[in-house]
C-alpha cells in the first residue's frame, strides 16, 4: 500500500503535464487554422480595378537623327524624305526642288535619318508637366536606331488631341555587327526606349465616383464565387451595404462623398485580404511553341491511349546524264527523288485516373510522348471525356 501511495503524486504530476500540453495545443489550434485560412489570401488591389481608373494609349510619328549610317534607305522609304522636307520647311529652310542648280528633295540620300513610330501609355491622374516613358520603333528599313536622337514628336490620343510631347536620346538594348556579308545580332536594334522621354501637356479627366459617392469595382476575372467573397469582406470591414454585387464581375461601392475621404477609403479597401475562389480547370496549348500549361484543378479519368508517329522522308539527288562519244547529245542534269513513309508502332497504354495535378503529370509522362504529340493526345482525351478541363489554344 505504501508503494502505491507513493506513486499517486507522480501520476498526478503526469496528468497535470498532459492537461498543460492539451491546453497549449488547443491554444495553438486556432492560430494554425487562421494561418491555413489566409494562406492563399490576396490583396483586393490584385483582384479588381476601379472603373474609370485606366491607362490611355498615345501614338505619334517622328524622326530619329544622328544614326551612324544605319538609317532608312530613302529610295525605298519616300515618306522619310517627305517628313524631313516638311520639318525643314517649318524651321524656315526651303528646298528649291532642283531649280537654280540646287538638288531635289526627292534625290536626297540620307543615311543618318529614320522614320519611327512613338508609342506611350498615359497613366491615370497624370498632370501636365510630368514625364512618361516612351517606346520608339523603326517604321522603314533602318538597320539600327542605336545612338539616335528623337526629334520633337507630338503624341496623340484616340480623339486626335495632343497629350504629350516626346524628344530625347534613344536607348537600344540590342547589339550587332556585320562585315563582308556576315552578320551577328543580339536582340532587336530597330526599337528602343526613352525613359521619361515625353512631357505631358494635357490631362485626361478621370471621374471615379458618381453622383452620391457611388463607384464601381470590376474583377479582373469573372467569377461569381469570388465576387461574393469580395462583397462579404468589404461589408465586414466597412459595414453592411457598402458593397453590392451587380453581376459576376461588377460590384457597386458606397463611398464617402468627400474626395479626401474617398482616398482614405480606397487605400483601406485595396489592402483587404480576400481568398479568391478556385479557378476553373483549364489546359493552355501553345501551338507555335509546343508549350503546355495546366492549373491545379485539372483531373483525369482512366482511359487507354495508342499513339504512333507518322514520318515522311523525301531524299532528292541530282544525277548527270552524259551522252556517248562522238554523238550530238548534250549533258543533262536530272533529279531523282526517293520517298519513304514510316509509321511507328503505337501500343495501347493505360492512363490511370488522377485526382490532383501531380498525378495527372505522372500519368501523362508515362506515355513518353513529345509535347507536339501530347497536344493531340490531350485534345483526343477531351473529346473522349477523360480530360476534365477546358482546352484553350493560343
Amino acid at each position: 500500500m505504501s508503494a502505491s501511495l507513493q506513486r499517486i503524486p507522480r501520476i498526478q504530476r503526469a496528468l497535470r503535464g498532459v492537461r498543460r500540453s492539451l491546453a497549449l495545443a488547443l491554444v495553438g489550434l486556432p492560430v494554425m487554422l487562421a494561418c491555413a485560412g489566409t494562406a492563399h489570401a490576396e490583396r483586393l488591389k490584385d483582384l479588381v480595378q476601379i472603373q474609370g481608373v485606366r491607362d490611355n494609349p498615345l501614338i505619334g510619328y517622328g524622326l530619329v537623327v544622328g544614326l551612324d549610317g544605319t538609317g532608312d534607305q530613302t529610295t525605298q522609304t519616300p515618306f522619310t524624305t517627305q517628313t524631313l522636307t516638311n520639318m525643314l520647311a517649318n524651321l524656315g529652310i526651303s528646298l528649291n526642288n532642283g531649280q537654280s542648280g540646287g538638288g531635289s528633295s526627292s534625290n536626297m540620300q540620307l543615311k543618318n535619318v529614320a522614320a519611327v513610330m512613338v508609342t506611350a501609355t498615359l497613366p491615370p491622374f497624370e498632370r501636365p508637366g510630368e514625364a512618361i516613358d516612351i517606346t520608339v520603333s523603326s517604321l522603314g528599313n533602318a538597320k539600327s536606331l542605336r545612338g539616335g536622337t528623337l526629334l520633337l514628336t507630338p503624341l496623340k490620343g484616340a480623339d486626335g488631341q495632343v497629350y504629350a510631347l516626346a524628344q530625347g536620346n534613344v536607348a537600344v538594348g540590342g547589339a550587332g555587327a556585320s562585315a563582308n556579308g556576315s552578320k551577328v545580332q543580339v536582340n532587336s536594334l530597330a526599337a528602343g526606349r526613352i525613359p521619361s522621354g515625353a512631357i505631358v501637356e494635357r490631362a485626361v479627366p478621370t471621374q471615379v465616383a458618381q453622383a452620391g459617392g457611388t463607384m464601381q469595382m470590376e474583377l479582373n476575372d469573372m467569377d461569381y464565387d469570388t465576387t461574393q467573397r469580395i462583397v462579404a469582406a468589404v461589408n465586414n470591414a466597412f459595414g453592411e451595404g457598402t458593397a453590392t454585387p451587380l453581376d459576376g464581375r461588377t460590384i457597386q461601392l458606397r463611398a464617402p462623398i468627400d474626395p479626401s475621404q474617398q482616398v482614405a477609403f480606397m487605400a483601406q479597401l485595396e489592402n483587404l485580404d480576400v481568398r479568391p475562389a478556385q479557378a476553373a480547370a483549364k489546359v493552355i496549348l501553345n501551338s507555335r511553341t509546343g508549350s503546355i500549361v495546366m492549373n491545379q484543378m485539372v483531373t483525369l479519368q482512366s482511359c487507354a491511349v495508342a499513339h504512333g508517329n507518322l514520318s515522311v522522308v523525301v531524299n532528292t539527288q541530282t544525277a548527270v546524264s552524259q551522252p556517248g562519244a562522238f554523238s550530238n547529245g548534250t549533258t543533262v542534269a536530272t533529279r531523282q527523288s526517293q520517298i519513304q513513309l514510316k509509321q511507328d508502332n503505337g501500343s495501347l497504354k493505360l492512363v490511370t485516373a488522377g485526382a490532383n495535378l501531380a498525378e495527372v503529370v505522372k500519368a501523362l509522362n508515362a506515355l513518353g510522348a513529345t509535347p507536339a504529340d501530347l497536344m493531340s493526345i490531350l485534345q483526343a482525351m477531351k473529346a473522349a471525356g477523360a480530360l476534365r478541363a477546358d482546352l484553350e489554344i493560343i
